[in-house]
């Protein structure tokens, strides 16, 4: 008579079962998602992602016009065969440029860091504060709001550059009609642009005509928002105005306005056109702001293509810096942001 042997036990030779990782979860429930997100990625890489990093790596040479790799001679001016490249090649500087930029040594980087303060801090706050205060009074019920809407989104419509055009020459000394009223009122005509912060006022003047529909649009959405019991029951509590609008309005706005003052900061910082185009940095420079000063670094003179990206590698460190903190202080005051 055969005995059964027992048949062995695999079980206790399989591997511990693995639990699939957070990525792969991903990939198994929205692949079709990540399929169709993945052309957007490849253009952001091509056109954002590698030019960044390409930047990045100028910064730490002595790239310019005189020994960019490129021919002498080109065929265009009867060259031919006989060109010859360039012998001077570029260098790794390591941090050369950053010291030069920052220490004077080249470029005015501390004057254009003190303009650029003082444009964005201003702008910014005057965007937010006549945007707050127009999207309050369009929050109302007013006769024809609908056409005021419209009339004040038109500055944000029209492109940026012919706005600035316009306000240069309303700023015109000579035959702008600001001076006009001035004159009129029995008052000497300012030169506008022959000092250094008046040069910026205009500027910021023009600026600030621009801005305030983006912020006046973000902060009335935010304003339809809020839930119309809490001014009921503050009025049923006697609260004055002013006490709803710092104490529910406001409270309500928080979130709306976190983003739209980083977003509007990000934007003014590196506002080229209105400068480049109303002021053009007169008197002599002394209105240029960082981004500007990047441009003349890159394509005015000896176009020095390190030093633009000097420049560029410092302005993105300062936004990434401020982004950063102001995440930090919204998060501390309990925002989720």
């Amino acid at each position: 008579m055969t005995t059964l042997e027992p048949l062995p036990d695999t079980a206790t030779d399989r591997p511990p079962y693995k639990a699939p990782g957070r990525v792969r979860r991903s990939w198994d429930r929205n692949w079709y998602a990540w399929l169709m997100v993945l052309p957007t990625v490849v253009v952001l890489t091509s056109l954002i992602m590698y030019p960044l990093v390409l930047g990045v790596g100028q910064s730490f040479t002595n790239l310019n016009e005189a020994n960019q790799q490129s021919e002498i001679c080109t065929k265009t001016l009867g060259g031919g065969e006989d060109c010859k490249p360039n012998p001077r090649q570029v260098e790794f500087v390591g941090l050369d440029n950053y010291v030069d930029l920052l220490t004077g040594a080249r470029g005015h980087f501390w004057r254009e860091f003190a303009n650029t303060l003082v444009w964005t801090v201003s702008c910014v706050f005057f965007h937010y504060t006549i945007g707050l205060g127009l999207a309050v009074l369009l929050n109302r019920r007013l006769s024809a709001r609908g056409v005021y809407r419209v009339l004040l989104i038109v500055p944000w419509a029209v492109p940026a550059f012919i706005s600035a055009f316009a306000w240069k020459f309303l700023f015109n000394p000579k035959f702008g009609l600001i001076n006009n009223v001035i004159a009129n009122l029995g008052f000497e005509p300012v030169e506008w642009f022959n000092h250094r912060w008046t040069s910026l006022f205009a500027a910021i003047v023009t600026n600030v005509w621009l801005g305030v529909p983006f912020m006046m649009v973000a902060i009335l959405g935010g304003l339809q928002s809020i839930n119309n019991d809490l001014y009921e029951a503050a009025s049923i509590d006697g609260a004055t105005p002013w006490q709803k609008f710092r104490n529910v309005t406001m409270p309500g706005l928080r979130p709306v306005s976190a983003t739209v003052i980083l977003l509007g900061t990000i934007w003014t910082f590196n506002m080229f056109p209105i400068i480049y185009f109303v002021t053009g940095g007169q008197p002599a420079g002394q209105t240029e702001i960082l981004v500007t000063g990047a441009y003349k670094a890159a394509f005015q003179g000896l176009r020095n293509y390190s030093l633009a990206a000097t420049y560029g590698v410092i302005i993105l460190s300062l936004l990434v810096v401020y982004a950063a903190i102001y995440r930090r202080v919204l998060r501390s005051q309990g925002e989720v942001f």
